[in-house]
């Protein structure tokens, strides 16, 4: 597998977290640091894991893992890892708070 693919695959995962975290429109602005520590070979099954690590004011950090293991060892292990950044936007395009007062009055 090409890193560009990885790299879309990593995109689209840390998307669908923090838009599941948020429940808003949001678009990346950077993806930080990715570490490719393997390559993913033919054949291999991959998994990918995300999660919601910093929420700021308009913005939100997830970090995204992709694990490897082969269809006929149980030998699970972490190939790549790297981190995205996301910001809420508003109908006009523009930065939106993530976090809404409806969502904090649900975590008091």
């Amino acid at each position: 597998m090409f890193g560009g693919d990885a790299l879309a695959w990593m995109d689209e995962v840390a998307f669908i977290a923090a838009t599941r975290f948020c429940r808003k429109p949001l678009v990346t602005i950077s993806s930080d640091r990715v570490d490719f520590k393997e390559a993913i070979p033919a054949g291999t099954f991959a998994e990918l894991v995300a999660n919601v690590v910093h929420v700021g004011n308009t913005s939100l950090k997830v970090e995204v893992h992709i694990y490897l293991e082969t269809m006929h060892k149980d030998d699970k292990h972490l190939a790549i890892s790297g981190s995205f950044t996301f910001v809420a936007v508003d109908d006009n395009h523009r930065p939106t708070p993530v976090v809404c007062d409806q969502m904090l009055n649900g975590f008091s």
